[in-house]
């Protein structure tokens, strides 16, 4: 079982770079595959990135590529989303999702795909 908190969103201008981080509380061994997920307002969830358990492949959508980085820190049990050019379009409701790592696949971009989820963290772009 895995418990996410996601932080770092906030109220941002268009153009700006935010930094959200994602804390893993794993209550049993194992390697998940991670990623971000957005909501935004009147909206589905869409997958934004996802990265494999080791850190070693990541996934984007077409609409953040050269954007957003995600990346990992295996050690300290935590995943990162760095978002640069923000623009008001990326407005949502952010939140991380894990999933018990079977391989090392970047094809799991549908949220039934994951089983863990964060609450979520509000970002919000100014134009």
């Amino acid at each position: 079982q895995v418990q996410l908190v996601e932080s770092g969103g906030g109220l941002v201008q268009a153009g700006d770079s935010l930094r959200l981080s994602c804390a893993a509380s794993k209550r049993s061994p194992g390697s998940y595959t991670m990623a971000w997920f957005r909501q935004a307002p009147g909206k589905g969830r869409d997958f934004v990135a996802t990265v494999t358990w080791n850190g070693g492949r990541t996934a984007y959508a077409d609409f953040v590529k050269g954007r957003f980085a995600i990346s990992r820190d295996n050690a300290n049990d935590m995943v990162y989303l760095l978002m640069h050019s923000l623009q008001p379009e990326d407005t949502a409701i952010y939140s991380c999702a894990a999933r018990p790592a079977g391989d090392m696949s970047t094809s799991y971009t549908s949220s039934s795909d994951y089983t863990y989820w964060g609450q979520g963290t509000q970002v919000t772009v100014s134009s």
